[in-house]
C-alpha cells in the first residue's frame, strides 16, 4: 500500500502540559520544592499524540476521540488543525489535563484534572472505520474505545487493528493485529511471577489466547520488544538499534502509531515491530513528546537511525533549565579506546555531550588522500549509538568555529598534550563565556596507527 494510505486512530485524547523550571531552595512555609519556572508546554497527549506522530511522512490520519466545549478540548483541537482530521465524539464533562512539574528536566510532581464520558457514536463514526486502511485504537482507559467497540469488532477481522490497551480500559477486540502493551501492564494484565524475557514471553501468549488476537508485542523499554503469539512457541524479541537517552514520555504512542502505519503499509507484523522499536528509539532520543520540531513540522519525516537529536535544540533545552553543555570534536574515523574513553570522560564534566564531528570533505582535506576511511554517515551512527553521547553535529570548515557560535557550549574539550590556552577554538569559546579544556589522552592509540596496522596485515608475505 501506499505510504499515504490512511489510518484512523480512535481512543481517548488528553492535554498534556509541562510546567518547566529549576529548583534551589525549599519553601519557607513547608519542605516543598520552589520551582522557578522558564517554560511552560501545552500538547494533545493519549491518542492525540499517537495521531499526530502518525502522520510523520505525509501520512493522512483520521483521528476518533471524543471532546467537549471546554478550553482543554479547543487547545487540543487547534494543536491539532491541519494535521489531522478529527470525527468526534460528544463528551460530557471536561478533557482529562495531565500537568508535569518538572525541576532541572526530572519530574516533581505530575497533577491530574477534569475527566468526563463518550457519548454515542454516529454514522460518521462508522464510515470511518468501514473506510480505514488499518486502526490504531490507543485506549487511555476513559471509555472512547468502549463506545465504539461494536464498529471496531465489525472491521478487524479485514483490515489490521492495533491495540495499545489500559488495564482500566477494555478488552482488544477479536481479531486484532497486534496488541502493544508495555512490560507494566502485561504483569497488571497477566500476573504471574518474574520480569524475565521467559515470563514476558508467557505473559504474552496467555494475553493473546485470552484476547483471541493475533499477536501481542511487549514492550520493555531499552530491550525493545517481544512479539509473542497464541499457543506459546518461540518469540521474536526486536531489541532496539541504539540506547536512547531522553525523555521516554509518548514512547508507547510512537511505538503503536509507527507499527500500525506499517501494517497499513502492507508490512509483515515482524516487520512492523522493528519498525516500531527503531521510530521509538528515535522519539525518545529527538526529546519525546516535549521535541518542539514534533508539532512545528506535521510532514516531516520518520527516522529510522541515529543521529536523530537536534543538537542545537538539546544545547538549548540544557542550558533552560540550568544545565551545562558540553561539546567536543574530531574525525573519529576509526573509533578507538582512546575515544571512547575521553568521550566518557567529557560527558561526566556536564548535563550532555555534543560531538562535533568533520564532514568527510573535511577529513580529506585535514587527512590527505584515502581518507576518511568511514563515511560521514556510518561514523556518525557509530558516536550516536554511545551511551556518552547525547546528540552529533557536523561541519564542513577545517575547525568547528562556526558551528560553535551557534553552539555556544559552556565546555570544549579536547584530549592531548597541549595547553587549553593554545587551542584555537579557546578564543572563540570565550565570547560567550565557554571554556575550553584539556583532558588527558590514553596514549598509543590513534587511527592513523590503526590503519598502518590493517594495511600491514593486508599485505601478502613473500616467502624467502
Amino acid at each position: 500500500m501506499s505510504a499515504r494510505q490512511p489510518l484512523v486512530v480512535v481512543g481517548d485524547v488528553l492535554l498534556d502540559e509541562d510546567i518547566e523550571g529549576t529548583s534551589t531552595r525549599l519553601a519557607p512555609d513547608a519542605p516543598a520544592p520552589v520551582v522557578d519556572v522558564t517554560a511552560d508546554h501545552r500538547r494533545p497527549g493519549g491518542a492525540g499524540l499517537a495521531a499526530a506522530l502518525a502522520t510523520r511522512g505525509g501520512r493522512e490520519v483520521v483521528l476518533v476521540t471524543a471532546l467537549g466545549d471546554d478550553p482543554a478540548s479547543d487547545a487540543v483541537r487547534r494543536s491539532l488543525d491541519g494535521r489531522v482530521r478529527l470525527v468526534e465524539l460528544p463528551l460530557h464533562g471536561t478533557l482529562p489535563v495531565k500537568t508535569r512539574v518538572l525541576a532541572s528536566g526530572r519530574p516533581l510532581v505530575r497533577i491530574d484534572r477534569g475527566g468526563g464520558d463518550p457519548g454515542e457514536p454516529d454514522a460518521a463514526v462508522r464510515d470511518t472505520l468501514s473506510g480505514a486502511h488499518a486502526v490504531l485504537v490507543a485506549d487511555y482507559g476513559r471509555r472512547t474505545a468502549s463506545a465504539v467497540r461494536e464498529h471496531l469488532a465489525a472491521v478487524a477481522p479485514r483490515i489490521p487493528v492495533v491495540w495499545d490497551p489500559h488495564p482500566r480500559g477494555d478488552t482488544p477486540v477479536p481479531g486484532a493485529r497486534i496488541v502493544t502493551p508495555n512490560s507494566a501492564e502485561t504483569r497488571a494484565l497477566s500476573p504471574g511471577d518474574g520480569e524475565s524475557l521467559r515470563a514476558y514471553a508467557e505473559r504474552g501468549a496467555d494475553l493473546a489466547e485470552r484476547w483471541r488476537v493475533a499477536a501481542v508485542a511487549v514492550t520493555l523499554g531499552e530491550r525493545g520488544a517481544l512479539l509473542t503469539r497464541p499457543g506459546g512457541g518461540t518469540p521474536m524479541l526486536v531489541p532496539a538499534p541504539y540506547r536512547a537517552k531522553g525523555d521516554p514520555c509518548g514512547a508507547g504512542d510512537c511505538f503503536a502509531a509507527a507499527t500500525a502505519a506499517a501494517l497499513a503499509d502492507g508490512a509483515l507484523p515482524e516487520e512492523a515491530v522493528q519498525r516500531g522499536v527503531a521510530e521509538a528509539a528515535a522519539f525518545v532520543a529527538a526529546g519525546g513528546a516535549g521535541n518542539p520540531a514534533l508539532w512545528h513540522s506535521p510532514s516531516a519525516a520518520r527516522h529510522h537511525e541515529p543521529p536523530l537529536t537536534d543538537p542545537y535544540a538539546l544545547a538549548e533545552r540544557v542550558r533552560a533549565r540550568g544545565g551545562t553543555v558540553v561539546a567536543t570534536g574530531g574525525c573519529f574515523d576509526l573509533l578507538h579506546a582512546g575515544h571512547v574513553g575521553l568521550l566518557e570522560s567529557a560527558r561526566r564534566i556536564g548535563d550532555c555531550l555534543i560531538v562535533c564531528v568533520n564532514s568527510d570533505a573535511s577529513v580529506a582535506r585535514l587527512k590527505g588522500a584515502g581518507r576518511p576511511l568511514n563515511p560521514l554517515a556510518d561514523r556518525t551512527r557509530v558516536l550516536a549509538g554511545l551511551g556518552s553521547v547525547d546528540a552529533v553535529a557536523v561541519f564542513d570548515g577545517d575547525t568547528p568555529a562556526e558551528l560553535l557560535t551557534r553552539l555556544r557550549p559552556d565546555v570544549w574539550v579536547k584530549g592531548g598534550d597541549y595547553s587549553a590556552d593554545e587551542l584555537p577554538e579557546a578564543e572563540v569559546l570565550r565570547a560567550w563565556g565557554g571554556q575550553a579544556v584539556v583532558l588527558p589522552y590514553l596514549n598509543g592509540r590513534s587511527t592513523t596507527l590503526l590503519a598502518r596496522k590493517a594495511a600491514a596485515a593486508a599485505t601478502p608475505h613473500r616467502p624467502r
